[in-house]
């Protein structure tokens, strides 16, 4: 049981990254972006390409002490941050800007989420294929941790990268300029409107800084499993589950439901195969909103 937490752990750190660009587009965005899952996906093949083109420097690709990867993967982390999250602008510029200008519903952002979606895990057969992908072949190392635990390297440098994330963005939010122009704008856009506060510039940085999550997360997740052009899609139900269990628009929400929702999907393997874990998931999400709809840090 305590190395089923664990990996839960690990699984949950990951589903922070991912919930917290997904929160932050459901508050200030106002849609719930089914593009985000795909989008994970995006960062974490475009990891894939440009380590796989860094493959002929054997000084970049060479584990870095205990961990499987090399400096060729963790530089690839720029790239994919810097694609993703242009993507994930160019998409509001292109589509979801032009329905917020007509007054739309968000009900056909949300369509058109979907849409683009599908386009990018097309685009992503089409380039890699439908097989499965590593970023390394291999045995990895492991390392033995209180209470009979037992943890990959590469597993903790999951959880250090992600928890490191965190911070940096929380200080972010609360102690920039932007970042508390971004809680203005997902409180009250019109308010902030009138007090000078750009809200499609603002938009444009929610934008921004939930592609770069979403390729940050997308190449956790393909270092912890392996990479195949479906792995954000299935992602995105946890995804949206966590942000139900926190509380829509919560960043501590976050926090805490990806933290829930992974070790519960990781414990289930107890007595369930793993590829129940998506019914767990769905399970814990109805069960939630006939209890606590508006989740454990939500407001009414």
């Amino acid at each position: 049981m305590n190395q089923l937490i664990a990996w839960g752990l690990v699984l949950g750190s990951i589903m922070i990254l991912g919930a917290i660009g997904l929160t932050m587009s459901v508050q200030i965005a106002r849609f719930f972006n089914f593009a985000h899952g795909d989008l994970m996906t995006l960062g974490a093949y475009i990891a894939f390409l440009v380590s796989g083109l860094l493959v002929g420097a054997e000084s970049l690709q060479r584990g870095i002490g205990p961990f499987s990867f090399g400096w060729g993967l963790l530089l690839s982390f720029i790239p994919a941050i810097l694609v993703t999250a242009a993507v994930a602008i160019l998409f509001d510029r292109w589509v979801y800007r032009p329905l917020r200008r007509r007054k739309a519903l968000a009900s056909y952002s949300e369509m058109a989420s979907m849409g683009l979606a599908f386009l990018l895990r097309g685009l992503i057969y089409v380039v890699w294929g439908a097989d499965y992908h590593f970023y390394f072949k291999g045995v990895r190392a492991t390392v033995n941790l209180p209470l009979g635990i037992r943890l990959r390297t590469d597993e903790l440098f999951i959880m250090a990268v992600a928890w490191a994330l965190v911070a940096v963005f929380y200080l972010f939010l609360t102690r920039t300029k932007t970042g508390k122009a971004l809680r203005a704008v997902a409180d009250n856009p019109d308010l902030a409107r009138v007090a000078g506060i750009s809200t499609e510039g603002m938009i444009t940085w929610m934008w921004g800084i939930s592609g770069a999550l979403c390729a940050i997360a997308g190449i956790l997740y393909g270092i912890e499993t392996q990479l195949r052009p479906e792995m954000g899609w299935l992602f995105l139900l946890p995804l949206f589950v966590t942000i139900l269990l926190g509380g829509i628009g919560s960043i501590t929400g976050a926090l805490v439901g990806g933290l829930v929702l992974g070790v519960v999907q990781q414990v289930s393997t107890r007595w369930l195969l793993p590829t129940y874990k998506p019914a767990v998931a769905f399970l814990v999400m109805v069960f939630l909103l006939l209890l606590k709809p508006e989740g454990l840090f939500g407001r009414r």
